[in-house]
């Protein structure tokens, strides 16, 4: 016996890598293959089977990048090896990384039978069990040659990212294909020596188990001939089974393994290529059902599902089978893993509506889980949408990876705020891709914050990011640490088996109120405008398209679109992915995500134009449409009626240069560089640009994190700046309905244009900014530094707004250097206020300063534009971006959410009769705001009003219905009746409601006979 563990440890690595995995296929032969290679994009299955391959063989280059490979391998299995275990071995040129980032396959039998997908952790396919000898071997691989872009050194700028610029030089060659004799004896020797081993390393150095392990260890390698190492394991086995029946401890921590692969829908990879890999993995993973009796996988995304039943009902049919024996375990309730920080209200509750629908009408499922293992943060606003939804759980990993706060819980309580709150787990092994390691249990059971009170956590268990799942060698370690001495234990089990054993352990769970915010990713909020500026006009003609699809439903007999909403929602939400609408995918997934916005945008604007057309009818007369929330120069929300005669605004230029703009609202002073250096409040006599500075002022930065491009923004990126303060023409606008000043500004490669313009009867200056941009590794901003002395902000969020801290008291609040918000920022002192608003920007920082010229403080916002990363995208925002904001002076809270919404929601113009159109609904209270007017999912024609309380208080107010209306219920966000809940109180056709702070109501009304 060594008594040296370094010794031992150094022993078991070599003889393991040398001689006994090596043995595990003893015996082999080449198999005969040919190859298929497909034109373009790839073809259908029939198609790839029926081809006619050439012949190729081992060492072959092959697969330009993006393409699909159709190889036909064939051959006998020898006579000797009956009554053997063989299986094919197919390494299409495989590197030891992760599955998923770099060549992948699927295994089909000739007649179109998926059988399994192939990637670098999963090269078998299962052949005979035992074998007669003789056997006619023949299967299909379609291979995908997907580039590798994540290599070693990851941020490499990389023209791989789209197939339009990857070239067609071959990215792989082949490494193997045979028949091999497969040894179980030999396999299972090598899973009982890396759970032990791995084991040992973890637990203390002077323990009596880790020398039991050791010396027990050193004996099995004793056994073992190296010379004849098959027939000598069964040998070394006997060796190990003392230390590997010695049970768990009751005291050892409790993990739940969930099979997983958490496969991004885009990424790395095009949307088309997601569908493959889906389709790899599940089929690897109803496989892996049949074998492993206690195996149970869970996977999320209801549009990952809908892709398989599209477009491989094959693959299909075994999913439906394994659901069906409730081991292959819908989760989430979501239509895909999305991003929570961006998505605006109702999107978010439609990722609920359409994910847990599909569940439910697809296999009777309903899921009590949210499951977001990867996404960047979470907005407060997401525990009342999860409960909306009917569901009560959430699981998340990415707050381990943040940089600065070590988060104090894994199981706790999460408040949002309306006061909701949300039983959360996330899971101490910190990874979603779980490979039942030694090392990652023991660190689950080492970092899990809550021992002492509460003792289970979850692994999910499974190779994700790119697919791939689960395999045979997790599952037989999890089979070893089930009840194993020096482990915390290791069970099988579905999310919702954990979620009701951690909640039953811990019903007195700490609280952690507001937003989970990620300190790592923050750039997310920035890169890829066009993506982001695409999802935010989607959003807002959804909205548009609903209320007056359904208005002209009731009022003029149109037909409502049904059908095309659902897929226009079903698009939006997939693209709100949280490596899509976070904009850190390849260039092909960014550049048909333009494409696509443009498409849904001209799909709308005619069901809008249709819907309008027919509320207007025939004639001369000119109707103005207003589709927000709240009554703008004489338009009701949510109705149309005539223009409203407007006042005037007067410019004239100033002495030392530049305009002077004045509404009697509003006096703004814009200086002979375009910088605003007054916003005068005239009613309330009060200024807004803080002392000696000025306002919307571009500022440039050089922006080069220290890693994930387009994915974060380090703080160090404020040692420098530039304020572009240089400009080529401040000139007087065009004549039209306001004031307005024209400024053009150089720098660098780029051209930024700026239309500031006062409009009559308006407390807010608008400010259209077009950038033709051309830098590279820059941070483009415009900052607003105003005369308010405040210690926390308001950002809008999903139904409402949260409030942060100007100042950086703690590492916390320090961390939050840039945040998101949607249409408003709002920052006041009390009795008056400034709101910023935008129409496509999400990231913003706010920062505290000195005044000049006495004592207090001042408060810069400043909103981010552009960035300019070079990974993974290398041209990432290139060309010309419009970006609308606005700046309001003295605007209370409710006057921010009306000022975003405005300058989200134009007003339309359509000719007709002329005749006023009454809104659906009428709401009493501005702080009451209706997210949502449309008929019922289910074609019932009811119509459904969803609202919240947008202050941030209590209210009790009217709603009164522009319809016939007949019974009145409150329901989920799947518009299902809540029991128990009571309708509101009634007056014929005007409801009364109450609403807690920020409460989210929907109510469904059936319409009258």
């Amino acid at each position: 016996m060594h008594d040296d563990r370094t010794l031992v440890e150094g022993r078991l690595k070599r003889v393991l890598d040398e001689r006994i995995r090596p043995a595990v296929y003893p015996a082999s032969v080449p198999l005969d293959v040919a190859v298929w290679n497909a034109p373009g994009e790839p073809v259908p299955v029939a198609e790839g089977l029926a081809a006619q391959p050439g012949p190729t063989e081992v060492g072959a280059r092959w697969g330009a990048p993006w393409g699909t490979s159709w190889f036909r391998v064939s051959g006998t299995v020898p006579a000797e090896w009956a009554g053997k275990t063989v299986e094919a071995i197919l390494d299409l040129g495989f590197d030891e990384n992760m599955p998923g980032f770099q060549c992948e396959g699927l295994v089909y039998r000739p007649d179109g039978t998926p059988v399994k997908g192939l990637n670098p952790r999963n090269q078998w396919v299962r052949v005979a069990a035992p074998a007669e000898g003789g056997e006619e071997v023949r299967l299909h691989i379609e291979a995908a040659s997907n580039p590798v872009i994540l290599d070693y050194h990851p941020f490499l700028p990389t023209q791989l990212g789209d197939k339009e610029t990857a070239g067609s030089e071959p990215q792989y060659r082949l490494e193997r294909m045979d028949l091999a004799v497969f040894d179980e004896t030999v396999w299972q020797l090598v899973v009982d020596l890396e759970v032990l081993g791995e084991l040992m390393q973890e637990l203390p150095v002077d323990s009596g188990r880790r020398h039991e392990i050791l010396r027990a260890v050193d004996r099995a390698l004793d056994a073992v001939d190296l010379q004849d190492v098959n027939g000598s394991a069964g040998a070394a086995r006997a060796e190990l089974q003392g230390v590997l029946a010695a049970p768990a401890h009751d005291s050892a921590h409790r993990v739940s393994a969930v099979g997983h692969a958490h496969i991004d829908s885009a990424w790395l990879w095009p949307l088309r290529e997601t569908v493959r890999k889906v389709a790899r993995t599940t089929s690897n993973m109803t496989a892996l059902l049949d074998d492993e009796p206690d195996f149970v996988f869970a996977m999320s995304q209801a549009q990952q599902w809908a892709w398989i039943k599209e477009h491989r009902p094959e693959v299909w049919a075994k999913v439906k089978k394994a659901v069906a024996d409730g081991r292959f375990v819908p989760t989430g309730g979501m239509w895909v893993e999305s991003d929570t920080n961006m998505p605006g209200s109702e999107a978010m509750a439609r990722q609920f509506v359409h994910g847990k629908r599909f569940f439910l009408e697809e296999f009777g499922v309903e899921n009590d889980e949210a499951w977001l293992p990867d996404t960047f943060g979470f907005a407060a606003g997401l525990p009342q949408i999860i409960k909306a939804a009917g569901a009560k759980w959430l699981l998340t990993q990415k707050i381990s990876w943040s940089q600065t706060n070590k988060f104090p819980h894994h199981t706790f309580q999460w408040e949002g705020i309306d006061g909701t709150r949300i039983f959360t787990h996330f899971p101490p092994v910190d990874t979603y891709n779980c490979s039942m390691k030694g090392s990652e249990i023991a660190h689950a059971a080492k970092n899990f914050k809550d021992k002492g009170v509460a003792r289970h956590s979850l692994a999910p268990t499974g190779w994700g990011d790119g697919g791939g799942g689960t395999t045979r060698e997790m599952i037989a370690k999890a089979g070893r640490m089930r009840d194993l001495e020096g482990s915390a234990t290791v069970t099988w089990e579905t999310p919702a088996a954990f979620f009701e054993k951690a909640e039953a352990e811990y019903p007195n769970a700490p609280v952690w109120v507001g937003e989970l915010y990620l300190e790592l990713h923050r750039a997310t909020l920035t890169s890829q405008a066009g993506t982001k500026q695409g999802n935010r006009r989607s959003e807002h003609l959804l909205r548009e398209a609903e209320l007056w699809a359904a208005t002209a439903a009731v009022h003029a007999g149109f037909p409502y679109p049904y059908e095309e909403l659902d897929r226009i929602w079903k698009t939006v939400l997939l693209h709100q992915f949280h490596d899509i609408l976070p904009g850190s995918s390849i260039a092909w997934v960014h550049r048909e995500a333009r494409a696509t916005y443009a498409a849904l945008a001209a799909d709308l604007d005619a069901i809008i134009t249709a819907a309008q057309r027919a509320l207007a009818g025939e004639g001369t007369g000119t109707l103005v449409f207003n589709s927000a929330p709240h009554t703008r120069e004489g338009v009701p929300a949510g109705g149309a009626a005539a223009p409203a005669a407007v006042g005037e605004a007067a410019i004239a230029a100033r002495a030392d240069g530049g305009y002077l703009l004045d509404n009697g609202l509003l006096r703004v002073e814009i200086d002979a560089r375009g910088l605003v250096v007054s916003a005068y409040d005239i009613g309330a006599g009060r200024e807004t640009v803080a002392p000696g500075a000025a306002a919307n002022l571009p500022q440039l930065h050089a922006d080069f994190p220290n890693m994930w491009d387009a994915w974060d923004v380090d703080e160090f990126y404020r040692h420098s700046v530039t304020d572009l303060t240089d400009a080529e023409e401040v000139v007087a606008g065009e004549p039209g309905e306001g004031a307005s000043v024209r400024v053009v500004r150089r720098f660098g490669a780029s051209r930024l244009t700026q239309v500031l313009t006062l409009a009559p009867g308006e407390r807010r200056l608008d400010i259209d900014t077009e950038v033709d941009w051309h830098e590279t590794e820059k941070f483009l901003k415009l900052a607003f530094p105003l005369d308010v002395h405040a210690e926390r902000y308001a950002s809008e969020t999903q139904f409402g707004h949260f409030h942060r801290p100007t100042h950086t008291n703690t590492s916390w609040e320090a961390a939050k250097f840039e945040a998101c918000n949607h249409r408003f920022l709002h920052i006041e002192e009390p009795g008056w206020g400034v709101a910023l608003v935008n129409d496509s920007t999400y990231g913003h920082d706010v920062t505290r300063a000195v005044r000049d010229t006495d004592s207090g403080t001042t408060t810069t916002v400043r909103v981010s534009l552009l960035r300019a990363p070079r990974f993974p995208d290398p041209e990432t925002d290139q060309g010309v971006h419009r970006f609308r904001h606005a700046l309001a002076p003295g605007a209370g809270i409710v006057d921010a959410v009306r000022e975003g919404y405005r300058i989200n929601l134009p007003e339309r113009r359509v000719t007709g009769a002329g005749d006023a159109v009454a809104p659906l609904v009428s709401v009493g209270d501005d702080a009451v705001v209706v997210t949502a007017v449309k008929l019922a999912d289910d074609g019932s024609g009811d119509v459904v009003i969803r609202f919240h309380e947008a202050r941030g208080g209590r209210a009790r107010t009217t709603l009164t219905l522009g319809f016939d209306a007949g019974s009145v219920a409150v329901t989920d966000l799947l518009e299902r009746p809540i029991d128990g809940a009571a309708a509101p109180e009634r007056d014929g056709g005007v409801l009364t409601v109450s609403l807690r702070p920020f409460e989210l109501v929907t109510l469904r009304v059936a319409r009258g006979v």
